[in-house]
C-alpha cells in the first residue's frame, strides 16, 4: 500500500485494513479548483494536513464545496517536494483516541502544492493567478506564531524585510512580503474582496496579521512602490478581512509507533523525513481526537460553510475570549511548563510527565489555581470543563506520544501571551503576585532550560527558538554546582526584557520567587526537581 492516487484506485485493499477514504470526484474537484480556487492555504506541515485540510474534506465529502484547497510553503520547500508533489498531495490522517481506538484517513482535499518563492516561476504564476481571480474567498495560514514577526527582540527590523522593503513587490524574498506582493496582486485586478485568516496558535493571530502586512505596504508606499489607495484596500474590512481566530489540536511529530502499525496494514511509506531545515514529518500525520476551531465571521468574499464541518463562526469578542481562555489559561501555559520541566528532567513524553505526581500538581495549580480566576467564560466553550479534559483526558493520552522537546521550540515567543497576560489581569484584579507559585517556576524552568545542561548535569538539545542567540548568552557563565556570583543581577537581566514576557518580570513581586526557585536549579543536580517539588508541596 503507497500513498498515491493510482493506489487509490483499489479502494477494497485500503477499506479492508480500516482506512476511511475521500468520497468525491478527486479528478473533477481538481479541475474546479485550477479554474476557480476559492481557498489557499500557506504553511504545509502538519497540523494544516490533519485538521484544516480534513475539514476541506468533510465540506468536500457532503458535497458542500465543490473545490479543494491549493497549498503552499515558504520556509521548507522540501515539504512541497517530498510529502506532496510525490503523493500527488494526499495525506494519511490517523486519529489517535484516549480509549486506544486508531482511526485511519486518506485526505485528499488538496488539490495542488506549490513554493511560496518568485523563483519558482510556475508555482509562483499560480498562485498570482488564485489571486487574481474573483473567486477566492479565504487565505490561511498555520505559519507559526514567528511566523508574523519583522522584528528583533530589541526592535529593530530584521535584516529580510529591510531589503525586500527597499527592493518592492516585484523583487520581495521574504514570505510576508510575497505574500503582500501576492495581495497587491489582487489589488491591482480590480480591487477584489478577499479574507486572510490566521489559523496559528497565537493571541489576536488576526490583528497580527494586519499590523505586518499594513507595516509591509506603508513601508512600499514610502519607496513610491505602492500608492495610498493599496493601503486604504487593506485597511478597508469590506475588502480584505483579517479575522482572529483560536485553533486547538495537539499535532506531535511522527510517531515510530504509530508507523509501527501502519507497517502491519501494509502500508510500506512510513519512513520519518527530516529536511534540513530540522522539520520532521512523514506521509502519515498522528493527532489527538479533539479539536477546535473558532473563527470571527469576516468574509468579504464570502467562505466555505465551515460551521458544517464543525466550526464555531462567531464574533470577534468570543474568539477572543476563547483563544485568552486556552492560550493564556487552560491549555497552552500547562504545556509549556510541561515541555521545560519535562526536557530538564529527562522526559521523552507529555503522556508519562502526567503520571508524576509534582509535574501533575503543577499543571493543577497553574490551571485552577493561577489561571481560572482570570480567565474570562466564552459561553460556546466552558473553561473549567476544558482543563479537566486537558488534565484528565489530553496530557495523559498515552496514545498521543507528543514530546516536552517539541513543544520547547520557540519557547521565546510563548511565554509573554501564555503568562504575562495572565500576571497583568492577576495584577488588575488586585492578587497578590507573591502568591504565584507555578509562574515563578516557568521563568525559572526556562531560564534552566537556556542552560543546555539537564537537571542530572547532562549537556542537553535546546529545541530551536529565533532568539536563542540573543538569551543563551545572559546564562553562559552560570555553571550547575559553580559559585555563581551575580546570578540575580545576571537573571535579572534576562527577566527585564519585555518583548519576551510581555513585562518587565525583574521589576515585580514576582522576581523574589523566581530568583529562589532559580538558586535551587543551580545549586546541585537534582536542583530541578527540588524546585518544583518545593512549588508544589502545599497542594
Amino acid at each position: 500500500m503507497k500513498l498515491n492516487l493510482q493506489e487509490l484506485e483499489n479502494k477494497k485493499k485500503w477499506t479492508d485494513k480500516g482506512y476511511v477514504l475521500f468520497d468525491f470526484d478527486h479528478e473533477k474537484i481538481r479541475e474546479n479548483t485550477a479554474k476557480r480556487p476559492e481557498w489557499v492555504h500557506f504553511g504545509a506541515g502538519n497540523i494544516f494536513r490533519i485538521f484544516p485540510a480534513a475539514l476541506c474534506q468533510s465540506l468536500l465529502n457532503k458535497s458542500l464545496m465543490d473545490t479543494g484547497i491549493v497549498c503552499s510553503d515558504s520556509y521548507d520547500f522540501e515539504i512541497v517536494d517530498l510529502l506532496f508533489k510525490k503523493h500527488d498531495c494526499l495525506t494519511l490522517g490517523v486519529t489517535l483516541k484516549s480509549d486506544g481506538c486508531v482511526e485511519k484517513e486518506v485526505i485528499g482535499s488538496v488539490m495542488d502544492a506549490v513554493k511560496c518563492s518568485p523563483e519558482f516561476t510556475e508555482d509562483w504564476k499560480t498562485l498570482k493567478d488564485a489571486f487574481e481571480n474573483p473567486s477566492l474567498k479565504m487565505v490561511s495560514f498555520t505559519i507559526t506564531e514567528k511566523g508574523y514577526s519583522l522584528q528583533k527582540a530589541d526592535g529593530s527590523i530584521l535584516p529580510q524585510f529591510t531589503e525586500d522593503f527597499k527592493n518592492g513587490p516585484e523583487k520581495c524574498s521574504s514570505f510576508l512580503c510575497c505574500l503582500v506582493s501576492l495581495l497587491f496582486c489582487r489589488f491591482k485586478a480590480s480591487a477584489l474582496p478577499v479574507s486572510l485568516v490566521s489559523m496559528d496558535n497565537c493571541s489576536h493571530n488576526g490583528e497580527k496579521l494586519f499590523n505586518a502586512v499594513l507595516k509591509i505596504a506603508v513601508e512600499w508606499e514610502k519607496n513610491g512602490f505602492v500608492g495610498e489607495d493599496f493601503i486604504e484596500y487593506i485597511k478597508n474590512p469590506q475588502k480584505v478581512g483579517f479575522p482572529w481566530t483560536m485553533i486547538d489540536k495537539i499535532t506531535p511529530r511522527p510517531d515510530d509507533a504509530v508507523a509501527k502499525l501502519l507497517k502491519e496494514d501494509g502500508f510500506e511509506e512510513t519512513s520519518l523525513i527530516v529536511t534540513k531545515k530540522n522539520t520532521y514529518c512523514a506521509t502519515f500525520v498522528n493527532a489527538e481526537e479533539m479539536q477546535y476551531l473558532v473563527i470571527e465571521d469576516c468574509f468579504p468574499n464570502g467562505r466555505p460553510p465551515l460551521e458544517k464541518a464543525g466550526v464555531y463562526i462567531t464574533d470577534r469578542q468570543t474568539v477572543n475570549k476563547v483563544e485568552k481562555m486556552k492560550v493564556c489559561t487552560c491549555l497552552n501555559p500547562l504545556h509549556t511548563a510541561l515541555a521545560l520541566s519535562g526536557c530538564l528532567l529527562g522526559f521523552n513524553k507529555i503522556c508519562d510527565e502526567m503520571q508524576d505526581e509534582d509535574l501533575l500538581k503543577m499543571v493543577k495549580i497553574l490551571g485552577y489555581r493561577e489561571g481560572l480566576p482570570v480567565v474570562v467564560n466564552p459561553v460556546i466553550l466552558e473553561p473549567k470543563k476544558f482543563i479537566d479534559d486537558v488534565i484528565e483526558k489530553r496530557l495523559p493520552n498515552p496514545f498521543m506520544p507528543d514530546t516536552p522537546q517539541r513543544i520547547a521550540t520557540d519557547t521565546s515567543q510563548k511565554l509573554a501571551i501564555r503568562f504575562g497576560e495572565t500576571v497583568k489581569a492577576l495584577k488588575e484584579k488586585n492578587f497578590s503576585l507573591k502568591e504565584l507559585k507555578i509562574i515563578p517556576l516557568v521563568y525559572a524552568l526556562w531560564a534552566r532550560y537556556l542552560m543546555g545542561v539537564d537537571d542530572k548535569g547532562c549537556k542537553m538539545d535546546i529545541s530551536p527558538d529565533p532568539l536563542l542567540k540573543d538569551v543563551q548568552p545572559l546564562v553562559e557563565n552560570i555553571k550547575v554546582g559553580g559559585e555563581n556570583s551575580g546570578l540575580r543581577e545576571k537573571l535579572k537581566s534576562l527577566l527585564k526584557i519585555e518583548k519576551i514576557f510581555g513585562y518587565n518580570v525583574a521589576e515585580t513581586d514576582i522576581f523574589e520567587q523566581t530568583a529562589v526557585y532559580f538558586e535551587c536549579m543551580v545549586r546541585e543536580t537534582g536542583g530541578v526537581r527540588k524546585a518544583v517539588h518545593s512549588a508544589v508541596s502545599d497542594f
